[in-house]
């Protein structure tokens, strides 16, 4: 009884936690933008005269979709057209229950996993999840009723398992590697040191998977410069016919899977909560120096640093889509395919081929 009701405090802290890094992320990534163009951004939502630097905004902007009319289309099919917003944001939601932001501690003589979900196959079940994501934006399209959301839908569709599949292939070679699909174990595998003092994260050994698995990532998202399906300036997108909280879902959705794919990349090549030279015991640095570090300060580091690591992904991203110019929809199509799979699975190959080499 007592290990559920800590699972349960995990859960609201961890949902909770989520919705409130997407809120900050829409007000971080006004702020960033205002200053690329020179502006000041927003800072006119106040409560009781406080701006906060426009902190209040998120607020604000969640108000304003509660508040505004949600119309349906008079030949749409309401039922999955209400569904389609709900699925986007569930299967985002749920995929966070596996991705470990801390070690494993000692409370009570119970050891407490700051992970909601412990899955053998932790990443199967991102996979998976993010497959399903593909359901929210093709019935978005067809429950519409219009032709123009219904090919913003086909494209975003086509777009997300083009790139689903290089996304997957990059990865497997940082599975290879750590041995596990265990996100827990393939983030102590990455607290080892090569040759004494380089961290063995994984872009230290799979820089190649990095690059693809970022890029076919950022494709996932469907931001600027991968946003085909629903580039405001060109292309009618697939929630042209959705307003109020409905609307705010799908972008909700979109900020939550920036998030996810800035906690993946920080998981899976960045050493997750590692900090470098930290160990259970305290620092331990390659020159023979150590300083001790209670339990309590040893989790609250890592839960620190994978934070801070979370935070400038999305920063990044941020930065990518204010820089970078849109591509069209053949160049998309090719980078996936001609691009990106090819070079994963050359990774693959060798990857596996360094490995056999080593191990006799």
């Amino acid at each position: 009884m007592i290990d559920l009701a800590v699972k349960v405090v995990l859960a609201l802290f961890v949902f909770f936690g989520v919705l409130n890094l997407a809120a900050l992320h829409t007000w971080l990534e006004r702020k960033q933008s205002a200053v690329i163009q020179d502006r000041v951004g927003a800072n006119r939502a106040s409560i009781l005269g406080w701006r906060l630097m426009g902190l209040f905004h998120p607020l604000a902007d969640s108000i304003k979709m509660f508040t505004k009319e949600d119309i349906v289309p008079a030949g749409a099919d309401r039922i999955l057209h209400t569904l389609a917003p709900v699925f986007s944001v569930f299967f985002a939601l749920v995929t966070f229950a596996a991705i470990p932001f801390g070690d494993r501690f000692l409370l009570g003589g119970r050891v407490i996993e700051l992970q909601v979900a412990k899955i053998n196959v932790a990443l199967l079940y991102i996979f998976a999840m993010l497959s399903l994501e593909v359901y929210g934006v093709i019935l978005a399209g067809f429950a519409s009723r219009n032709n123009y959301a219904l090919l913003g839908g086909l494209r975003a569709t086509a777009q997300m398992i083009s790139y689903e599949i290089a996304l997957g292939i990059a990865v497997v070679g940082v599975i290879m590697i750590y041995g596990t699909m265990d996100l827990q174990e393939l983030v102590r595998g990455q607290g080892q040191n090569l040759a004494g003092w380089i961290p063995l994260w994984g872009i230290v050994v799979q820089p190649v998977a990095f690059v693809v698995f970022l890029t076919a990532a950022l494709a996932e998202t469907k931001r600027i410069p991968f946003d085909l399906p629903e580039g405001e300036s060109e292309i009618i997108g697939y929630f042209v016919e959705y307003s109020g909280m409905k609307f705010g879902m799908f972008f909700l959705a979109d900020f939550l899977e920036t998030i996810l794919v800035a906690c993946l990349a920080t998981t899976l090549f960045f050493g997750g909560w590692q900090v470098p030279y930290l160990t259970s015991s305290g620092f331990q640095f390659p020159w023979g120096a150590t300083l001790p570090v209670s339990q309590p300060a040893y989790v609250l580091l890592g839960v620190v640093s994978f934070s801070i690591k979370v935070v400038i992904f999305c920063v990044l991203f941020m930065q990518l889509r204010w820089t970078l110019p849109r591509f069209r929809y053949d160049q998309l199509m090719r980078l996936g395919w001609l691009g990106l799979f090819p070079i994963a699975v050359v990774n693959v190959l060798v990857t596996a081929s360094a490995l056999a080499f080593l191990k006799r």
